[in-house]
């Protein structure tokens, strides 16, 4: 069959062998289709751009507030990064002064020991001069008793009283001239 036979066999009031009815119900369909859309359109459309618009306005918003955040974050990192800078400075200007008064007071302190160890040291020095002469002293003393016992008992034995009387007063004028040796 052609084209013209299929053509020539539906009625005359039929276009593309589709009726006025359904014609018009299409047409009706097509308007109301139309209708809905811009009613829809009036309806839905703006409300529906003003949620969008607000929520990329919103969103816009955000990332503004992220990005200023980022960068206050970022400069108070940097500000954190000095200041761990200072104070890794100051604790090693602080451990420098501890140190330098660490070994000022161990030079004081060594000094005063070495004071105090030659003070005690010249104490003692002088003790035992003191102590020496003070044994010299004592030594005499004791020859002196010890051999003015012996003469006694040797000048008791061997002279008589008036022998005795005229020694001792030689011995006394002799000992008045003489000068005893340090």
């Amino acid at each position: 069959m052609s084209l013209g036979h299929l053509l020539s066999s539906y009625p005359a009031d039929r276009l593309f062998g589709i009726d006025k009815v359904t014609l018009l119900s299409a047409g009706a369909n097509l308007v109301n289709v139309v209708l809905l859309a811009v009613v829809l359109c009036v309806l839905l459309y703006k409300p529906v751009q003003n949620i969008l618009q607000k929520r990329t306005d919103k969103i816009r918003d955000q990332l503004t507030h992220a990005e200023e955040e980022m960068s206050k974050a970022i400069l108070l990192r940097k500000q954190y990064e000095q200041k761990i800078e200072e104070i890794g400075r100051e604790r090693e200007e602080i451990l420098a002064e501890a140190r330098k008064q660490a070994t000022d007071t161990s030079q004081r302190i060594v000094a005063a020991a070495k004071s105090e160890a030659d003070a005690v040291k010249e104490r003692t020095a002088a003790n035992v001069a003191m102590e020496w002469e003070r044994a010299e002293t004592e030594m005499r003393t004791a020859i002196i008793e010890v051999s003015a016992v012996m003469a006694e008992k040797f000048v008791n034995l061997a002279i008589n009283k008036e022998t005795h009387d005229r020694l001792f007063a030689e011995a006394v004028s002799g000992l008045e001239g003489m000068k005893w040796r340090d």
